[in-house]
């Protein structure tokens, strides 16, 4: 079931090479097709939204008002909707910590010529959350995606999800407890471009955060630029270092637990045991059997599976680094001391107690993260997300007299005359 390699032969590198396939997910028709929806949203506003939301759902879009989302609350059993409770509670501490790191407001200091510069922080106004329907419906999803942005102080969080006929209780009330201010049901690429130029009751906002299928990940790539965006994801990905103290039962219950979310996730060992990476197999199909997606979970491991066997700690490290993963877990004598060597990791969960599935449902931290190598420069969804800053400088006119002449003098030097002229005729009379 998991290919075990063992590194230095040059198959680890035929693995990698694979495992980066997967980023290409949008192919040049779904770009045509997209670009085409998005223009036409973009002329045509509300009529076009219309037209592809009846086509592609079935449905017109329609607001979701407050009193729906409640009563798909009160729908829920309890247990479900007290676990989304807590979760909610759970993600707001956390970011709320994170926010008071962020300095809201303005700060002005003295420059190095006089003057007063700093800048300004501020929340985004309006932010819109993408949610998904069908099997990809994840209420744990607007959580993460929503309280960051509602605890950063955004103005109105906007969340728009597919009109299908019979809505998923869970996904509306985790708008509920998460503090969604209006839920949308649109969908698709025509949603995407109706929050990125604006039509009709669609608001357009300032930024689009939330995952979606080939579809909305072009659509969010293409609007970037009228909107930012948190990032264009790529399939599900998780990656354990562990050596002989590791239990494989957990390894490779870990391992499934991101394989079974689509056929081109990506499950990988990197350990220094041999041993441990045959239990670990033993153990993948032994427990495999009792799974709801064992066929989702053996194509995955079949494609972008496997257990590479390195000599040391540190070669597993360097690896790790290199394949720069969505999540990576550390099962080792000492996770932390192996931490350090990590520079490259959406996530990082160490010891043996502390499992994939405890970020996306219940720590805090977000499970909005970096995938396909980007971790190497993204990071996870937070409070700094959602928030902008904006430059503040004040001179005097004789603080500016200490820097005219070398301002003229760059601006000659790349033939901005209007720039220069700007200093001098601040100069070229008296007062």
């Amino acid at each position: 079931m998991l290919d075990i390699v063992m590194a230095g032969a040059g198959r680890e590198e035929e693995k990698l090479a694979t495992m980066r396939s997967r980023a290409a997910q949008t192919g040049a028709e779904i770009d045509r097709a997209v670009a085409d929806i998005l223009e036409n949203v973009r002329a045509r506003g509300l009529e076009a939204v219309e037209e592809y939301s009846l086509r592609f759902d079935k449905a017109a879009p329609r607001e979701i008002s407050r009193e729906e989302l409640k009563a798909a609350a009160d729908r829920l059993p309890r247990p479900l909707r007290a676990a989304l409770e807590r979760s909610a509670e759970h993600i707001r501490a956390y970011q709320g910590r994170l926010k008071e790191e962020i300095d809201f407001g303005t700060a002005l200091w003295e420059g190095p010529a006089g003057g007063l510069v700093g800048r300004t922080v501020r929340p985004l106004k309006k932010v819109g959350v993408y949610v998904p329907g069908g099997r990809a419906a994840y209420p744990s999803s607007v959580l993460m995606n929503a309280i960051p942005a509602k605890v950063a102080g955004v103005e109105e969080v906007v969340m728009i999800t597919p009109p299908t006929e019979n809505m998923n209780d869970a996904v509306l009330a985790a708008a509920w407890v998460a503090g969604v201010d209006r839920c949308i049901a649109v969908g698709g690429a025509q949603g995407v471009a109706a929050l990125a130029y604006g039509a009709g009751f669609i608001p357009k906002v300032d930024k689009l955060v939330g995952p979606g299928n080939a579809f909305v990940a072009a659509a969010k790539r293409m609007v970037y630029g009228a909107l930012d965006i948190d990032m264009v994801a790529g399939p599900s990905e998780v990656l354990v270092i562990a050596d002989d103290t590791a239990d494989p039962a957990y390894v490779a219950a870990d391992l499934m637990s991101q394989a079974e979310h689509d056929p081109l996730a990506s499950a990988v060992l990197l350990t220094t045991s041999g041993e441990l990476a045959r239990a670990v197999d033993a153990e993948m199909a032994r427990q495999a059997a009792g799974l709801s997606r064992r066929e989702v979970i053996e194509a995955s491991l079949r494609d972008f599976g496997c257990a590479i066997v390195c000599g040391t700690l540190d070669d597993c490290a360097r690896l790790a680094d290199e394949i720069a993963p969505e999540h990576m877990e550390i099962v080792t004598r000492d996770p932390e001391a192996v931490m350090e060597r990590i520079h490259n990791a959406g996530a990082v969960f160490l010891g043996g107690y502390t499992p994939e599935p405890l970020g996306d449902y219940m720590a805090g931290p977000d499970h909005v993260l970096p995938t396909s190598g980007t971790a190497r420069f993204f990071s996870p969804l937070s409070v700094d997300a959602f928030v902008k800053k904006t430059s503040v400088l004040k001179y005097t006119r004789e603080e500016l007299a200490r820097v005219k002449d070398e301002i003229i003098t760059l601006a000659q030097a790349e033939h901005l005359t209007a720039h220069a002229n700007s200093i001098q005729v601040r100069f070229s009379r008296q007062g």
